[in-house]
Order: C-alpha cells, then sequence, then structure tokens
C-alpha cells in the first residue's frame, strides 16, 4: 500500500486533512514539521511505500521551497503537493512533480489532486 505523509504543525488542521485522506487513500502518516519529515524518509522502508508528500508553503523549520529541495535530493521523483496561500508564487516550486494549491481550496479539490498525483506516483507501492 502506498503512504502519504502530511507535514503540518497545526493539530486541528492535521487532525481535518488526516481524516479526509484517509478516508480516500487509506495509509497517511503525519510529520509535524520538515526535520521530522527528512527523518521519517530516511527511513528505508518508509520511504519505499512513500507515494505523495502534502506540505504547506509556510513549514515549521525551513520553508516549503527549501524543504521541497531537500525531499529531491532523497527522493528524486515523489509526488509533492504544496498547499500555499492565494498569490503565492509556483516559481518557488520549478522542480517537476510539484503542484501548488492556493489557499482557501475546496476539500474535494485537494482529494483528486491527490489521487492524481498518486496515480502518476513513480514510487507507490501496488
Amino acid at each position: 500500500m502506498t503512504t502519504i505523509l502530511l507535514v503540518d504543525d497545526d493539530p486541528l488542521q492535521a487532525s481535518l486533512m488526516l481524516s479526509l485522506l484517509r478516508r480516500r487513500f487509506g495509509e497517511v502518516c503525519r510529520a509535524n514539521d520538515a526535520a521530522e519529515a527528512l527523518c521519517l524518509i530516511e527511513q528505508p522502508e518508509f520511504a519505499r511505500k512513500l507515494g505523495l508528500v502534502i506540505c504547506g508553503h509556510q513549514t515549521r523549520g525551513i520553508g516549503g521551497p527549501a524543504f521541497v529541495s531537500e525531499l529531491r535530493t532523497r527522493i528524486p521523483d515523489l509526488p509533492v503537493l504544496v498547499l500555499g496561500t492565494s498569490g503565492e508564487v509556483p516559481a518557488d516550486y520549478i522542480q517537476a512533480n510539484v503542484v501548488v494549491l492556493g489557499k482557501p481550496f475546496a476539500a474535494e479539490r485537494m482529494l483528486t489532486l491527490t489521487g492524481q498525483m498518486l496515480t502518476h506516483s513513480k514510487n507507490a507501492v501496488a
């Protein structure tokens, strides 16, 4: 089964996102910040199952663009869905397999993008 990694330091927001994602996709793991996410990705078994990372543009510790760059050094083709605020410049995320979804967004739009990105994930485990 493919795992989704949600990086979110807001407990209430993360709880809602986890509930939505788990209902549709099953295996979802949460990291409180970029450092915790990178530690998880260093675990070979976890990285092998990882199909998508969902994070905010404003991650605690390092910012979203730096976090995505660090992800790319570990798993170059891993899709990333960045949840940003309206007006942010997607040019910060020029790498392939990065989609920026501006806030506010409908939950169904986020779930649809998640499904599409998982479908095209080279790292996805059947």
